[in-house]
């Protein structure tokens, strides 16, 4: 699967693959389970999209928060672990960061289960858990985890 060839159909671009910022992996592998380390909602230059979404942001932008940290988690999957060597995506945990009034975080997190589910077909429909933050790292709109079965 070339994940950059399937993401230009879909108008997006993989960003470089980020760098823990602390005293932890971006991933680690027990048998053929990966667990991804949370992903936040960068841009290509780095520039986090920040913001509790319902008070400094839409939810529409919390859309597009959601799609950066993705695109970012993918990154990291391309980049560092080989998206051939992916059988499927297990697992989404997405963070909102939210006003405490906010209440469509599932719909917000939708975006990055959308574009998994495109990139990956059937093997990128995975179970979810949506869940509204009072704050996040850098005060990033969102951040996702996930956890992928190796071939």
């Amino acid at each position: 699967m070339n994940i950059e060839s399937k993401l230009k159909e879909l108008g997006l671009k993989l960003p470089p693959a980020s760098k823990p910022v602390g005293v932890y992996q971006p991933f680690t592998v027990s048998g053929k389970l990966v667990f991804l380390s949370g992903q936040l909602s960068k841009d290509q230059g780095g520039k986090v999209l920040a913001g509790k979404v319902g008070k400094d942001l839409t939810a529409e932008e919390g859309r597009k928060a959601a799609e950066l940290a993705v695109l970012n988690a993918l990154s990291v999957m391309h980049h560092l672990i080989g998206v051939k060597k992916i059988a499927r995506v297990l697992k989404v945990t997405g963070f909102v960061q939210t006003s405490p009034d906010f209440y469509e975080i599932p719909s917000v997190l939708n975006r990055a289960s959308e574009i998994l589910c495109e990139v990956f077909g059937e093997a990128g429909v995975h179970a979810r858990s949506a869940v509204g933050m009072a704050s996040l790292p850098f005060n990033a709109a969102v951040e996702i985890e996930l956890i992928l079965e190796l071939e």
